[in-house]
């Protein structure tokens, strides 16, 4: 394992990943203009082996009932990956790939790998879970802490993020912050909701006369939150909130667990 920042570089984009903290991305830089929310708990962190909150830290394996610690009580959130130090498979120029193992209090021995590729105008970000033993039920996905405002290069802050993405629908959720299983028309924010995007996710982020950013995947499910004053989060996934009882993907050993997220940008 390695505890150390790796830099990725391509035209005017630089990249922090910081293998050490949970195998998050910690900083993308454009123009040196920092996108990512700064601070040991934030940037974006990786999502894995479910995603969100697992009610009551709580899910079925056949017959057996699977308790996770309540990181969040009285649910466990947003999965066990982020815990620990990864190691580095390699790194150089504008790739990388680091890699962790599921351990316990997860039941499953599994392997969870990165790969991180960056050129002057995006980022792409693919996960995979695999198994070489037993299957087992999983999640991925990210979870990015976007700026809500950018500094100005003349060190003012500019104008709040806008939000533009169009969702077939929202899952209603209920007083405890799950799902309720209810799908309703999309509502106006501020959000703390997941959206269903059977086309894929596809969410704009614009900096009103500074840059604009494309959040999209081949996932279906796309959770946002916005109830913060200093940062929006868009955190593509591979299913809702507790999603290990209500949608799972299984992991085989024929089949991995993968998803891919970019984000591409431009200057305004």
């Amino acid at each position: 394992m390695s505890n150390e920042d790796i830099t990725l570089t391509a035209g005017d984009a630089e990249v922090t990943v910081r293998p050490g903290n949970g195998g998050r991305v910690a900083g993308v830089r454009v123009g040196g203009t920092e996108l990512l929310r700064q601070g040991e708990r934030f940037g974006c962190f990786p999502m894995a082996p479910w995603c969100g909150r697992l009610r009551d830290g709580r899910f079925r394996d056949g017959a057996t009932v699977r308790q996770m610690p309540l990181n969040s009580p009285p649910h466990a959130i947003h999965g066990t990956a982020r815990d620990g130090a990864w190691s580095v498979v390699r790194a150089d120029g504008g790739e990388a790939v680091i890699s962790r193992e599921l351990v316990e209090p997860w039941p499953w021995p599994a392997l969870v790998t990165q790969q991180f590729a960056l050129t002057p105008e995006s980022l792409t970000l693919t996960m995979s879970v695999e198994t070489h033993r037993s299957s087992f039920p999983a999640q991925v996905g990210w979870h990015p802490w976007f700026n809500r405002t950018l500094v100005r290069g003349d060190g003012a802050a500019g104008e709040d993020v806008r939000l533009d993405f169009s969702p077939a629908w929202q899952e209603e959720r209920g007083a405890d912050h799950l799902p309720t299983g209810n799908r309703v028309e999309p509502k106006p924010g501020p959000w703390d909701d997941c959206f269903g995007t059977p086309g894929g996710v596809d969410v704009t982020l614009t900096w009103p006369g500074q840059l604009e950013l494309k959040v999209t995947s081949r996932e279906e499910w796309v959770v946002v939150y916005d109830e913060q004053r200093e940062a929006v989060c868009v955190e593509p996934q591979t299913g809702p909130p507790d999603g290990l009882n209500t949608l799972p993907r299984q992991v085989t050993l024929l089949e991995p667990l993968e998803a891919t997220m970019t984000w591409a940008w431009r200057q305004l």
